[in-house]
């Protein structure tokens, strides 16, 4: 397999509203063999007050857990590990801080994906996990803050969904204290299911042959279901429906006695149990299988792919570049200067990851897409495009860079927009995006010839660009947009100098 070795590892941790999943597997044949699991209930959607900020108590549980999974991590190269950030941290206010100490204790960067990503990956570990992937399937994934719907066909995905509803959030809002009655179900029922019907008509018009559930809340209920002997081929609208009024006749999550019931799944049951109904009576569906994979498989997959070069990334740039008609000539040849550009400092700038590679070669390529809009500040609507879009393979603190990028790359970049970022990505988008600027000066006539032969000195805050011969003297338009760029680079901190 291009990318990677036999018997390699690779894990993927799922930072959920309600759990904290870790999941290792080797390489085995071509094959992701599961060799290890970890899972704590953190519960950090309990843990939000009423301004979305993460009570410190529940803070430093999360940075307890995700310390033991750094152990477990610990000896892994960066490459074979992804972990990634859900409904919850997506809400949280003044995350910042936060995020940045669960990253110095599980010792590895913490992508914050967005809810259609979630939904993507959620059914790119479903599909890997069954056989007959040709059918097309309805999945369900309930979570604790969010319930994500899938309708797909193979490995692909149709339509994605992400609902802010979720077993945790709906169990704190519908059954305070755990308490349990026909009235709060019911009520529970309802609103879980006005979100659906916003997705019912568009889902049933299409159709599906199979459905399938996934992640903690459906995969338990199944368990009860099928323990109870309420039904032993998955979960069926009666059997879904005694699991409900068991509940009800219980009264109180704590003396909800059913087989298969863990007891730190038992809090947040009846919230995951009244969106489940839901999803059975508004989507019409007969029966739900749990499924064994679920979003950490996902994200095991998709990184699997990023290594044989089959990186979903790749294909999202490259659809935006034919939706957005972008010159595929200019955006070629910009990015090749940038990459070449790039090359010639990444020791002294500190820009050797294949991340920033990727990165600077993403913006080239893309640097233009805003004028599907207009001219006139096309730079701005290219940002706004890329900020704003649904990309599929990106976390958003990629898009949220890769916009800055594409909107800094032409006037006056805004230094405060630079400063907004995360301490540790501030430098490295300053310097990158000093390289696209200089790599778009070099092509404006938009010849068909490559850029000139040029040499670039990077140290600190500095940068030295050289040209051969009298290439500045033959090039006007050139040597005064260079001009111009030795002054705009004070804006971002830089002093450039061009000879």
């Amino acid at each position: 397999m291009p990318g990677a070795t036999p018997n390699e590892t690779f894990a993927a941790v799922d930072l959920g509203s309600n759990s904290f999943h870790m999941v290792v597997a080797s390489l085995d044949n071509e094959q992701l063999r599961i060799i290890d699991r970890l899972r704590e209930r953190v519960a950090i959607a309990e843990g939000l007050d009423e301004n979305d900020r993460l009570k410190p108590k529940v803070q430093e549980r999360a940075l307890a857990c995700l310390e033991r999974f750094g152990q477990r991590l610990a000896h892994m190269p960066p490459s074979s590990v992804r972990v990634v950030g859900t409904n919850t941290l997506r809400r949280m206010r003044e995350a910042r801080s936060f995020i940045s100490r669960a990253q110095a204790a599980i010792g590895r960067p913490i992508e914050i994906i967005s809810g259609r990503e979630e939904a993507r990956l959620i059914y790119l570990g479903v599909t890997h996990a069954h056989a007959d992937d040709s059918r097309r399937k309805l999945v369900i994934d309930i979570g604790g803050g969010s319930t994500e719907c899938i309708l797909g066909e193979g490995h692909e995905p149709l339509e994605t969904d992400s609902l802010q509803m979720g077993c945790v959030g709906y169990s704190l809002r519908f059954f305070p204290g755990g308490e349990i009655t026909q009235e709060r179900m019911q009520k529970a029922q309802i609103a879980a299911g006005l979100e659906l019907q916003g997705l019912a008509r568009r889902y049933k018009r299409l159709g599906w042959e199979s459905c399938i559930g996934s992640s903690g809340t459906i995969v338990a209920c199944e368990e009860m279901v099928r323990g109870a002997g309420w039904s032993s081929a998955g979960l069926t609208e009666k059997s879904v429906r005694k699991l409900r009024n068991a509940l009800v006749d219980a009264g109180h999550f704590e003396r909800v006695s059913l087989p298969a019931l863990q007891s730190d799944r038992a809090p947040v049951l009846a919230g995951g149990v009244a969106i489940l109904s839901a999803v059975f009576k508004i989507l019409d569906v007969d029966v739900m299988r749990a499924s064994p994979g679920a979003l950490r498989e996902g994200v095991l997959f998709d990184l699997l792919g990023r290594l044989r070069h089959e990186d979903v990334r790749e294909q999202t740039i490259r659809s935006f570049a034919r939706r957005y008609n972008v010159d595929l000539e200019q955006a070629g040849r910009v990015e090749r200067t940038v990459l070449n550009l790039l090359e010639q400092v990444r020791e002294a700038w500190e820009l050797s990851s294949s991340a920033h590679q990727r990165l600077a070669s993403w913006a080239a390529r893309l640097h233009e897409i805003g004028l599907g809009i207009a001219y006139s500040g096309y730079h701005r609507h290219g940002a706004y495009i890329v900020d704003n879009s649904d990309m599929p393979g990106f976390s958003r603190q990629d898009q949220e860079l890769l916009a800055l990028l594409i909107g800094s790359h032409r006037r006056k970049p805004e230094r405060a927009d630079f400063d907004a970022l995360p301490s540790e990505a501030q430098l490295v988008a300053i310097r990158l995006c000093a390289l696209l600027r200089i790599a778009v000066r070099l092509h404006r006539s938009r010849a068909p010839r490559g850029a000139p032969a040029l040499r670039l000195y990077a140290r600190r805050e500095q940068l030295r660009l050289e040209f051969d011969g009298d290439w500045l003297s033959l090039h006007p338009l050139s040597r005064a947009d260079l001009e111009e760029e030795v002054s705009q680079a004070r804006a971002l901190g830089l002093e450039l100098s061009v000879s």
